[in-house]
């Protein structure tokens, strides 16, 4: 399988579907709620059907695991990965900080992943062994060594009434030791953003695999480390947390969150 060739393909079926993302950006939002605060719009609709009509095209054989459109979160074998609009609750909001997140999950691994955000123009590409990249251009993570030095990003779970002590907790101990702690909504964006370095380490709980597959993929290509907050548990698609760092600040952020 030729992933390079595939991460092409891919690229200009993101691209593709984040063309309706913009389209639809100055439209009327029609919103429904999958929970207390877990929303849904056309466009998250739209985008999905679209990438599942194009992504069958590059790879028949794939299966396909959607956010939307998912019935279970089984992945079985050659899966494409996919979360159409991740930042639904910012894109109800106009705020510009959405994604299109797509990955191939070999079977064992994460081959290629795509994260898009069409309102910023930012695409960040990754291929298992080959690096990277944001808008073409290889990326790394930071070398920053000190947490107090460390711009942490972080994401609130939709129970979040539920588990507001926990998160409480963490984000007093982040916030007592970094430079600061930023929340924008979107998981995907926050792993590419740690990836090209605006970020040293990221947080959150409860995620599910369209939320993660490609960035993580994108943070390992770019240098950096992605782990359960637990040292003692493999990181999965289905990992309950995740903790991505740039390396160096890895086990400081874990003892912060066990």
């Amino acid at each position: 399988m030729d992933l390079s060739h595939i991460a092409l393909q891919l690229e200009t079926a993101v691209r593709e579907a984040g063309g309706i993302i913009r389209t639809q950006w100055n439209e009327p939002r029609r919103i429904q709620h999958k929970g207390r605060i877990d929303l849904v719009t056309q466009t998250d609709i739209a985008v999905e059907k679209a990438l599942q009509e194009s992504l069958s095209r590059i790879l028949p054989e794939a299966d396909f695991l959607g956010e939307e459109s998912a019935e279970s979160l089984d992945v079985d074998g050659l899966t494409w990965v996919v979360d159409p609009l991740d930042g639904t609750t910012n894109y109800a909001h106009k705020l510009p900080f959405v994604a299109t997140s797509v990955a191939l999950w070999t079977g064992e691994e994460v081959g290629v992943g795509a994260i898009f955000n069409p309102i910023l123009e930012e695409m960040f590409i990754a291929v298992r062994g080959q690096g990277a990249f944001r808008n073409g251009e290889r990326i790394h993570v930071t070398d920053t060594d000190s947490l107090q030095d460390g711009l942490v990003a972080t994401g609130f779970p939709y129970d979040a009434d539920q588990q507001a002590g926990r998160i409480a907790v963490w984000l007093e101990k982040v916030l007592a030791r970094s430079r600061g702690v930023r929340r924008y909504g979107s998981a995907a964006l926050d792993l590419a953003y740690l990836s090209c370095g605006n970020y040293d380490a990221y947080y959150e709980i409860n995620l599910k695999p369209w939320d993660l597959a490609a960035g993580w993929l994108l943070v390992e290509e770019a240098g950096g480390r992605v782990s359960e907050f637990d040292p003692n548990a493999p990181f999965s698609l289905f990992s309950s947390s995740v903790l991505a760092t740039n390396g160096p600040l890895h086990e400081t952020m874990r003892e912060l969150l066990v």
